[in-house]
């Protein structure tokens, strides 16, 4: 079953990974997770929300991991969810006359 966190318990949470993986509290942007995984869930699937925040932090760890690596990473993907439907629209369309 899944549980709705009110905000101080995210804050709990994220404190305890800080903890766990030695970060600092500047490490983790939780409001850049959060409207990256809004963004996707509504451009996308929701399903596509978590993958698309793993694959954020391991392009922008593999990019060098400074705060502005996390933040190119994520405004590219989420200006692929935002053309995401665009896109789905145009194949259909472009499928709907392609001659068989």
């Amino acid at each position: 079953m899944t549980e709705h966190l009110p905000p101080a318990a995210l804050d709990d949470w994220s404190a305890a990974l800080q903890a766990l993986f030695g970060l600092g509290s500047d490490d983790i942007p939780i409001a850049l997770v959060l409207d990256l995984a809004r963004d996707v869930a509504n451009g996308v699937a929701r399903p596509a929300a978590p993958l698309s925040a793993f694959v954020a932090g391991l392009a922008a760890g593999r990019a060098g991991g400074s705060p502005e690596d996390a933040r190119r990473a994520v405004a590219e993907i989420t200006s692929l969810a935002a053309g995401w439907r665009e896109g789905e629209d145009q194949a259909r369309s472009t499928d709907a006359v392609r001659p068989d």
